[in-house]
């Protein structure tokens, strides 16, 4: 940024735009208004901005109205292809120099350094910043943030990234989406054997509770455990983020798509989206993660 960037973030001049107020974005943004930062919002369902206004948002017309009044922007909406229209063919040519993006939608890791180079051409700046999580971590300010792009305009954002959560830096551009692909790979993981273990669990005989509640102290315990575990158990799957999002995630890393750094074998990965993609044919797309438990029920003849 060689010094050329205004002063350092303050509530008191740092102008906030903010498009994506689903389940994480939403609770995101009312941290940053909660903070004191003056925040204006886009949404195509104005209705659904009313909780976020009535903390002190403003509602923004359109996203290059936002674009333009904005000094650092957050996106944080579906699909890769959401994030090209939006970012690509919308925000950018209504940017004023040196504004930065900040994506927060897990998407492509070619797109990311696509988006990075054309904010370059505008004197803007971007940061692909996917978030692990869920709803409570987005809540709580306790996410963990993947960050790809300059290491000094990331140092810069540091204190917005600090109400959301803790940021890694992971290096150059796209490097934040290749950390958030990796990190759903593990998660996923977790899930299906969690998923697994509660299923045993029941056709053993176990009740599910005494079951969590011995072996999340063991070698078992995991965040996933901690954080979904008793979510399964009493079949709450309201969701921290979609299982249909958490296909597309996999798919990015496992598949041969646009953007995928090279072809691996990943097993586990592939299973698991195949496992991922049976919870959207039954209709549960919608669900969080935990909801993957269905899948393994109907497959036990259980019902799910």
């Amino acid at each position: 940024m060689g010094g050329q960037y205004p002063a350092p973030i303050d509530p008191t001049r740092t102008r906030i735009g903010w498009i994506g107020i689903g389940v994480m974005g939403g609770a995101m943004a009312s941290r940053l208004i909660s903070a004191g930062y003056s925040v204006s919002i886009y949404a195509r369902t104005p209705s659904k901005a009313t909780s976020l206004l009535s903390i002190g948002a403003t509602l923004s017309a359109s996203p290059p109205e936002l674009a333009a009044s904005s000094d650092v922007v957050f996106t944080n909406i579906g699909h890769p292809s959401d994030v090209r229209t939006l970012v690509l063919d919308t925000l950018l040519p209504s940017l004023r120099p040196n504004t930065v993006i900040i994506d927060h939608t897990t998407s492509h890791p070619a797109l990311a350094r696509q988006i990075y180079e054309s904010a370059l051409e505008k004197n803007c700046y971007s940061i692909d910043a996917p978030v692990s999580g869920g709803d409570i971590g987005a809540r709580d300010g306790k996410l963990a943030i993947f960050a790809g792009g300059d290491a000094e305009v990331v140092q810069w954002l540091k204190p917005l990234f600090d109400i959301l959560g803790k940021v890694s830096y992971m290096g150059s551009a796209g490097k934040g989406q290749s950390c958030k692909i990796a990190n759903q790979m593990a998660l996923v993981g977790s899930f299906l054997g969690l998923s697994e273990g509660f299923v045993f669990a029941e056709k053993a005989g176990l009740n599910k509770d005494k079951f969590l509640e011995a072996v999340r102290g063991g070698a078992a315990g995991s965040m996933v455990m901690e954080l979904f575990g008793k979510r399964m158990i009493d079949r709450d799957f309201r969701p921290g983020g979609f299982a249909e999002y958490m296909v597309k995630d996999l798919g990015i890393g496992v598949d041969l798509e646009e953007g995928a750094e090279e072809v691996m074998v990943l097993p586990g990965a592939a299973l698991s989206k195949q496992l991922f993609s049976g919870m959207v044919a039954n209709g549960d797309g919608k669900f969080g993660s935990q909801g993957v438990i269905k899948v393994i029920e109907r497959i036990n003849g259980m019902g799910g």
